[in-house]
């Protein structure tokens, strides 16, 4: 008999649902559903670097896709045997006491704090600062030496302890907060008890300082020095956490008829995106997964072994079981990389939005037709010309910090910065500059693992910016000085995702052997090119001391470790 299985990817401004045969990991259904409230930019405010997400695109998105990939792909439902959902992250939800969406609920459907706090949130910023303090001195336990050593405004915590204080009603009518791969698959299951609900354990290991050395989250003594709420709160959420290779529950009798699908259908555990895309691309062990979107997750398990009681500082945590059950994984990323490029497009499409549209010359049609064509041009025409231009030119040099930093040493208080300008310095050396800036990140990034002793053998490329342009995954090889393959799937998330399910419903027994049989091949691969490794070596040298510029902490730590 077959069995078929859905994954349901969440991305920064889509979900993605896909309909997957278990013995071969073949699609026989993709579909796409935009967040329709996030692409008017409804409840963001990007000077403040606030983005937030309403529950509604999320729920609109969940239905549609899933509809559409049981109607289409003329399988039976009751062979579709389960279901598993990633994804972004850390993004957290506040919900009423009934496990709704506040947004959902009255009074509060247009409150930007009722809405989910999206993982590029940078709005609580000195709520980190203070955890981060408090962590460092207060006496006890350090719990965030497992998130690196640091933690991020981009996380669970930070982001609760801002919404609190910057709003009263928010922080009264919520009973609690749930990640948004827990809150989706909550909605999903027939029960719907909170205090047994089966939360992420790679949400929780990685962004709210989860684990078993202290067994469960930070005790309600710390946080309580933070802020009364935060200790309250405590015993609104949970000790236990899960692996997504296990079920969270079945399919309630509600979703079952809105998806077409059975309630025995069985939901799995959710899972972030970058880690279902490591399981998605096989990751196995001294391999870097680089999930390269708007920003990038980097992803490496090890063994419990080989890692021992070392803490890797200044990345995104080490979480037993995270990715893969039975091994430690490990995450790190860049606050932006897409995003940095897109940045650069949206400023120089800025004539053409502003400009064009109050020009005689050419009517409603033709402008549109114009703006258009311009803007699909726009980075292939860019890509073009900064292949050609030599490494031995005057290439100015740029940080890749448009959105704060990451990874090593998260830093969301920083800055991009580009220097080297000069009267002959034209958009393609720009572009080309901003390219060598995200590349130059990823380096720090495996410069860092490596330097903690993690071994890195191989990197694999995932998403749509190692699918789409050979230019960039041609520099990062020669930045990095490692070969890259980069995975078939255009929604290697999304099959990892399918991947645990297949596992949570028994039909392989670990995720290891479902990802031999289901994961995605690989189309290309890129190897270093050794007559430009050493040029770039030398533009790698300019961004340090861009770099320890811009974050004067940078030789601070330096010191401090050489030391």
């Amino acid at each position: 008999m077959k069995n078929y299985v859905i994954g349901l990817d969440y991305g920064s401004d889509s979900v993605r649902a896909v309909l997957i045969d278990t013995e071969n990991g073949q699609e026989l259904a993709s579909s796409v559903c935009d967040y329709k409230r996030w692409k008017n930019k409804e409840y963001c405010n990007a000077s403040i670097n606030q983005f937030r997400q309403h529950p509604l695109d999320h729920i609109e998105g969940l239905e549609t896709t899933i509809k559409y990939v049981v109607e289409n792909s003329k399988v039976d439902p009751s062979l579709i045997r389960s279901i598993c959902i990633d994804t972004t992250g850390s993004s957290p939800v506040p919900v009423a006491e009934d496990g709704t969406p506040l947004a959902l609920t009255k009074g509060f459907e247009h409150n930007p704090n009722a809405m989910m706090v999206l993982w590029k949130d940078h709005t609580a910023i000195n709520e980190a600062n203070e955890i981060n303090e408090l962590a460092a001195n207060w006496g006890g336990e350090n719990f965030t030496k497992y998130e690196g050593g640091i933690y991020s405004s981009e996380w669970f915590w930070a982001k609760i302890l801002h919404v609190a204080r910057e709003d009263e009603a928010v922080k009264k009518a919520t009973y609690t907060w749930m990640e948004h791969c827990d809150l989706m698959t909550y909605l999903l299951i027939d029960d719907k008890d909170l205090k047994t609900f089966k939360r992420s354990r790679c949400a929780a290991g990685h962004k709210a300082m989860w684990h078993e050395d202290w067994d469960g989250l930070p005790p309600a003594e710390f946080l309580e020095k933070l802020d009364p709420y935060l200790a309250s709160l405590r015993g609104k959420l949970y000790n236990e956490t899960y692996t997504s290779d296990l079920a969270a529950g079945k399919l309630s009798q509600e979703w079952a008829d809105r998806l077409g699908l059975s309630t025995d259908t069985i939901v799995a555990v959710g899972t972030f995106d970058a880690h279902s895309g490591a399981v998605g691309a096989k990751i196995d062990e001294h391999t870097l997964v680089r999930v390269m979107g708007t920003s990038t997750c980097d992803i490496i398990i090890d063994t419990k072994e080989s890692i021992g009681t070392k803490t890797v500082r200044g990345i995104c945590g080490q979480v037993d079981g995270s990715v893969i059950p039975g091994y430690i994984g490990l995450e790190a990323g860049q606050s932006a990389f897409g995003d940095l490029l897109a940045w650069y497009k949206e400023l120089l499409l800025w004539p053409t939005e502003n400009l064009l549209a109050s020009s005689a010359l050419l009517n409603e049609e033709q402008k549109a037709q114009l703006k258009a064509e311009i803007s699909d041009k726009l980075i292939v025409q860019l890509t073009a010309e900064a292949e050609k231009i030599p490494l031995s030119e005057s290439i100015p040099i740029a940080l890749d910090w448009i959105n704060g930093r990451r990874t090593p040493d998260a830093n969301q208080e920083l800055k991009s910065a580009i220097s080297n300008l000069s009267l002959g310095t034209k958009a393609p050396h720009v572009f080309k500059s901003l390219v060598n800036a995200i590349c130059f990140g990823s380096k720090k990034i495996v410069d860092r693992f490596e330097e903690e002793g993690v071994r890195i053998d191989t990197v694999i490329g995932i998403g749509g910016v190692a699918r789409k342009s050979p230019f960039i995954m041609q520099t990062l090889a020669n930045v990095l000085n490692k070969p890259i393959k980069v995975a078939l799937s255009d929604q290697a998330p999304a099959l990892g995702a399918a991947i645990y399910a297949a596992v949570a419903a028994g039909i392989y027994p670990n995720v290891i052997e479902a990802a031999q049989k289901m994961g995605s091949p690989f189309e290309s691969e890129y190897t270093p090119q050794l007559d430009k490794v050493a040029a770039y070596n030398k533009l790698l040298c300019a961004y340090d001391q861009l770099s320890a510029y811009a974050d004067p902490s940078i030789k601070k730590r330096k010191n401090e470790f050489t030391v």
